[in-house]
């Protein structure tokens, strides 16, 4: 049976007094795709702030892989892709420089690069298909190879867990389809995967497990039980939509994926 990678135990989060998150509890393991799945406003990036230590709990308590947040950042055990709204597209900063990022952790004070760093970059990079375009400005790339960038970044830190926020918006099937299949590489080599998106029709086709948020941990587990009509009106308040179209656009979805290979 595999480990315990994330263990969030009634934790509740709190801004200027005005609670974001209230009471959550959710255990994932090792080895795990989870589809994070809600409203805006529903908490889903505050969730992600916690277990990335960024805001501290008001109560609960944390663990990733046993440890606590400090150790975690310590031992750089989790790697974050953001939404691109919240990076600068200005700042004038390489697609090199941007997954070495992901490597500051391993470094000196000086954040001088070592072999091992430059290896982890490369590798991250041609992963991604990306090493051609590796000194090409982060403002110059189109939508999908900017999501490779940041995604070829988590790749260079070799977190086991990993939290992507709406990773795939912006991006053609075929950038999707190749992120995905890394995604899933990484779960087959024990990595602990969190995605939280708005795109209902991919869920099914390659997420194992679904947490459902609205202020709160509503629903998690195995997809095929949790990711139901009923849950789903729980989570989007009854705005969820027509979800039998949802499910035909994942049927269509991973017939168009099939097609790639």
């Amino acid at each position: 049976m595999n480990e315990i990678s994330i263990d969030i135990e009634n934790v509740t989060v709190a801004y200027h007094g005005k609670v974001a998150l209230h009471s959550a509890s959710l255990q994932l393991k090792a080895g795990t795709i989870c589809g994070l799945v809600g409203m805006n406003g529903a908490g889903k990036s505050t969730l992600f702030k916690a277990i990335m230590g960024f805001v501290k709990p008001a109560s609960g308590k944390i663990s990733i892989n046993g440890l606590s947040i400090r150790q975690v950042q310590k031992n750089n055990l989790v790697a974050y892709v953001p939404q691109s709204e919240e990076v600068d597209w200005n700042f004038p900063v390489s697609v090199h420089d941007v997954v070495m990022m992901g490597r500051y952790g391993y470094m000196n004070l000086l954040r001088i690069p070592r072999s091992p760093d430059k290896q982890a970059v490369k590798e991250a990079l041609e992963r991604v298909e990306m090493w051609q375009m590796c000194d090409r400005q982060i403002g110059e790339l189109s939508g999908g190879q900017k999501k490779r960038t940041f995604f070829a970044r988590t790749l260079a830190q070799q977190g086991t867990v990993l939290l992507l926020d709406e990773p795939f918006a912006g991006v053609d099937i075929k950038t999707e389809k190749m992120m995905i299949d890394l995604l899933i590489d990484l779960r087959q080599a024990g990595h602990t995967i969190l995605i939280s998106t708005h795109d209902l029709a991919s869920i099914t086709t390659f997420c194992d497990q679904v947490v459902l948020i609205n202020r709160s941990i509503l629903a998690y587990g195995d997809t095929s039980e949790v990711f139901t009509e009923e849950n789903l009106s729980r989570a989007f308040g009854g705005s969820v939509g027509d979800f039998s179209s949802a499910k035909s656009r994942a049927t269509q979805r991973h017939q168009e994926e099939q097609s790639w290979t």
